[in-house]
C-alpha cells in the first residue's frame, strides 16, 4: 500500500465551475474572484475579505498596511513555514523569534511578552495545525501595548475559538488555499479582516497599484461614450503582482461548499489515530489534539527515535513529512533575536502523519498497525 501525506480533494464540480469561466472568456481577475470574497467573509463572519495569489502575497500585504518605520520589530514564532518570517524581511522589519508552547506548539505567549520592548510593532501568531492560540489572551495585552495583531491561518479554514472565527480575532487574517491546505484553489490566499477602511488600497496593492476591476472596465471597451474612460486609471500606491484569478477562485467556490465535511472526515481521521496510538508508550501525539472542538489540516505524532521511524515509515510506503524545521536555526535567520531553546530540540522528534478528506479508514489502519509493528 502506498499512503499519501497530503492530497487535494477535487471532483467534478471544481471542473464545473472552472468550464463556466472558459465559456466566459474570462479567467483573469474577474467576477468570480470577488463572488469567492464575498462568500469567503460570509464564511468567517468577516466585513471585508480580498483574494491574492497565495498566504505569503497576504501576510506581505498584511505588513505592508501600517506603513511601519524600517527597523521596527516583529514577534513571531520559530516553528512557522517561511513566509511567516520572510514577509517581515520583505518589509525591511525584524523579525524576533518567539519559543513555542510546549503543549500545543502554538506561540509561547510568555515566551512572547518577555522578548517585547518598545521597538515591536506587531506579532504575528500562527494557529499551528489548525490548533487556535489562545487570543483571548493574545489580544488584550497586545491592545495594551499598542501593536497589529496579524492572524497567520495558513493551517485553519473555518476554525473558531471561543465561538469567533479563526483570522477575525485579529486586525488583519491570513489564510492559505496552497494545494496541500484545508481547501484549495490551487495556488492562493485571502486576507481578511472586520476594519474596511484599513483595506482601502488593497485592491491596488495586490495588483500593481491599480484600484480597479478589469474585468468591468473591459465590458466598457466599446462603450462609445466618451465619459465611460475605459482607459483611465490612476497609480497612488505601491502595487505588486499578486491578485487571485478566477480560474482559482472558481475552485475556491466549489471547495468552500466541501469545506465543511473536509474538516468533519479530517477530524473523523484524527481521532481514529489518536485511539490507535494511545497505548504506545513510545509515541505521543503533536499536540492536544481536540478534533471534535477545533478543525485541525495537519496530524503528527513526537518520538525520540524520529529519523529510525520515518526509515520504517517509508518503507512500508507510508508518505511522512516533518512540520517544520524552526526558522531560529536557518541561516538566513541566524542574524537576528531567537534563543528559542524547547522548540530547537523538540522539533527533531516531530513526524507529521498523512492526513487528506480522501484517506480511507483501510490507510489509516495501515499507517497505525505499521506504527504499532515499529
Amino acid at each position: 500500500m502506498n499512503v499519501r501525506l497530503f492530497k487535494p480533494s477535487v471532483g467534478t464540480e471544481e471542473l464545473e465551475m472552472i468550464q463556466q469561466a472558459f465559456e466566459r472568456s474570462w479567467i483573469g481577475l474577474g467576477p468570480n474572484v470577488n463572488k469567492f470574497e464575498e462568500e469567503w467573509a460570509k464564511f468567517i463572519n468577516a466585513k471585508l475579505a480580498i483574494g491574492v495569489n497565495s498566504a505569503t502575497a497576504a501576510l506581505h500585504l498584511a505588513l505592508m498596511l501600517f506603513d511601519f518605520p524600517p527597523g521596527k520589530k516583529v514577534l513571531v514564532p520559530s516553528l512557522t513555514f517561511a513566509s511567516t518570517a520572510t514577509s517581515i524581511l520583505y518589509n525591511q522589519l525584524v523579525p524576533v523569534f518567539i519559543d513555542s508552547d510546549p503543549e500545543n506548539l502554538g506561540i509561547d505567549l510568555d515566551d512572547m511578552k518577555n522578548k517585547y520592548d518598545e521597538d515591536v510593532v506587531a506579532v504575528i501568531p500562527v494557529h499551528y495545525a489548525g490548533h487556535p492560540v489562545p487570543m483571548d489572551e493574545l489580544m488584550p495585552w497586545a491592545k495594551e501595548k499598542g501593536i497589529k495583531v496579524i492572524e497567520d491561518c495558513a493551517h485553519t479554514a473555518g476554525g473558531e475559538y471561543k465561538g469567533k472565527a479563526l483570522g477575525t480575532w485579529g486586525d488583519v487574517g491570513c489564510f492559505s488555499f496552497e494545494e496541500k491546505k484545508c481547501m484549495t484553489t490551487g495556488d492562493g490566499g485571502m486576507m481578511v479582516t472586520n476594519e474596511p477602511e484599513l483595506f482601502k488600497d488593497v485592491k491596488a496593492m495586490r495588483w500593481v497599484g491599480i484600484d480597479k476591476d478589469n474585468w468591468k472596465t473591459a465590458q466598457k471597451y466599446t462603450d462609445a461614450n466618451i465619459d465611460a474612460m475605459h482607459w483611465y486609471y490612476e497609480l497612488n500606491v505601491l502595487g505588486y503582482k499578486y491578485n487571485m484569478n478566477d480560474l482559482a477562485a472558481s475552485i475556491g467556490l466549489a471547495q468552500l461548499k466541501k469545506l465543511p465535511s473536509f474538516n468533519k472526515r479530517r477530524a473523523e481521521i484524527i481521532r481514529k489515530y489518536l485511539d490507535g496510538i494511545s497505548a504506545m508508550p513510545n509515541i505521543d501525539p503533536l499536540l492536544s489534539y481536540e478534533p471534535e472542538k477545533y478543525d485541525y489540516w495537519l496530524f503528527g505524532v513526537r518520538a525520540e527515535n524520529r529519523n529510525d521511524l520515518i526509515m520504517h515509515l517509508k518503507s512500508n510506503g507510508i508518505a511522512t513529512g516533518c512540520h517544520f524545521t524552526p526558522l531560529s536555526v536557518q541561516p538566513i535567520f541566524q542574524q537576528y533575536e531567537s534563543n528559542c531553546e524547547f522548540i530547537e530540540k523538540e522539533a527533531d522528534k516531530f513526524i507529521t502523519l498523512p492526513l487528506h478528506p480522501d484517506l480511507t479508514d483501510e490507510e489509516v489502519d495501515y499507517v497505525i498497525n505499521k506504527l504499532k509493528q515499529y
